[in-house]
């Protein structure tokens, strides 16, 4: 398995985060999964929301927490599997609800609080951990676990770059 550096994206507004999002669901392929980590109110679902963007859901779509349902589903170029397993105590709840076929289906696959998944964590990924680093900033530090994500590692460029 082909796993690369982290790379660290400050991101000081919100403008940057939804960048961030919108790439990274604009490049994202059926069958890939996305965990985002950090602490409550990093920004994980505003993250989520723009991803979702990204892979082209639908603007009368409000992208919302899963928290309390654990599992939104979203139209687009692909489907958009949303999970906060928040509330979920670990690997065999997850299998009791059948949310494995969701991650290994053909759509995208967004996982808040991924730490819940225990040996289920998939091989291949893109982890996406959010820290604060002021009252509106953020700093993303990403890293790649897979054969494909060079190419999207490579464009990441954009999303420092102002316009």
């Amino acid at each position: 398995m082909k796993e690369s550096a982290a790379i660290i994206i400050d991101l000081p507004t919100l403008e940057q985060t939804a960048r961030l999002g919108r790439y990274l669901g604009e490049t994202a392929r059926a069958g890939e999964i996305i965990l985002l980590t950090g602490p409550l109110g990093a920004g994980k679902t505003t993250l989520a929301q723009h991803i979702g963007i990204g892979t082209g859901v639908p603007e009368n779509c409000l992208i919302t927490s899963p928290t309390f349902s654990l599992l939104h589903e979203y139209p687009g170029r692909l489907p958009l599997y949303h999970m906060d397993l928040y509330r979920l105590s670990g690997e065999e709840e997850l299998e009791e609800l059948g949310f494995t076929e969701y991650m290994y289906g053909n759509g995208l696959t967004i996982i808040e609080w991924p730490d819940r998944l225990g040996s289920m964590l998939p091989k291949e990924k893109i982890e996406v951990e959010l820290h604060f680093t002021g009252d509106s900033s953020r700093r993303a530090t990403i890293s790649f676990h897979g054969t494909r994500f060079d190419q999207i590692k490579q464009g990441l460029d954009k999303i420092t770059t102002t316009e």
